[in-house]
């Protein structure tokens, strides 16, 4: 039920953090992985340790903000690998700035890569899903498309809307066997959340504070809910929001 062998999953950003946490789980299940990201070297090494553990897996340069390149990934997925059957949308960014100090190209550039990204992917990929009967999307939102945080307007309001996008391509697709599920982790040990450690004033106590697990997630953490959500034990499960946050999000 939980097995992926024959499958080809597309990680975008899937060179580090979250991404390269749920690459892992989906490269141990058995599938196909293609490390969809910007930084060549440092998806280079994503692929080399994946390979290292055993498993399958080749790098693709994407803008996923550029229409072109996000068509080019895919085209590349199919000429090589023959098949596309997981997109998992992880690009993200953030720009952590009080609304009223936050610039209009910030903005954009914020809701482009982490929302409208997963659009044009999840589109693109979409007719080749539809064609091989079906398919599976994992979309990546966050605590902040629950909560609200002073210094992240772009980046809750793009995680938000990951969720309404969700839910909207879940009931278009169903009839095309394709399941499309959002995850929203918790507080994840990554360089993004490492970076925001830096810039705001006591966010690790507040995280260890409020976390009932009593630790920051790893990428590791990511890596079940993505097989999980990847395989035909989810089949049924469509437009669901499930949060990866040990108990975050339910602590008063």
């Amino acid at each position: 039920m939980f097995d992926l062998k024959g499958k080809v999953a597309v990680v975008t950003g899937g060179n580090g953090g979250i991404g390269l946490g749920m690459a892992r789980g989906l490269a141990s299940a058995g599938a196909q992985i293609v490390i969809a990201a910007r930084n060549r070297e440092k998806s280079r090494a994503a692929v080399a340790e994946i390979e290292k553990r055993g498993g399958a897996a080749i790098a693709v340069d994407v803008d996923v903000i550029s229409e072109a390149s996000v068509s080019a990934m895919t085209t590349a997925t199919m000429d090589r690998l023959g098949r596309l059957d997981i997109l998992v949308n992880n690009a993200g960014i953030n720009i952590r700035k009080p609304a009223h100090e936050l610039a209009l190209d910030e903005w954009r550039r914020v809701l482009d890569t982490n929302l409208t990204s997963a659009f044009l992917c999840s589109r693109a990929a979409y007719p080749i899903m539809k064609r091989g009967g079906g398919g599976k999307v994992i979309n990546i939102g966050s605590m902040m498309s629950i909560f609200g945080a002073p210094f992240a307007p772009a980046y809750s309001a793009s995680k938000g809307g990951i969720v309404q996008l969700t839910k909207s391509l879940a009931t278009t697709w169903a009839r095309d066997n394709i399941q499309v599920n959002a995850v929203l982790p918790g507080w994840i040990d990554t360089d993004l959340t490492q970076q925001a450690r830096r810039e705001v004033p006591g966010l690790n106590d507040l995280v260890l504070r409020r976390t009932p697990a009593g630790r920051w997630g790893v990428g590791e953490d990511m890596a079940g809910i993505a097989v999980f959500l990847a395989s035909a034990a989810s089949d049924f499960i469509t437009g669901a929001v499930i949060p990866v946050d040990g108990g975050f999000s339910v602590q008063a």
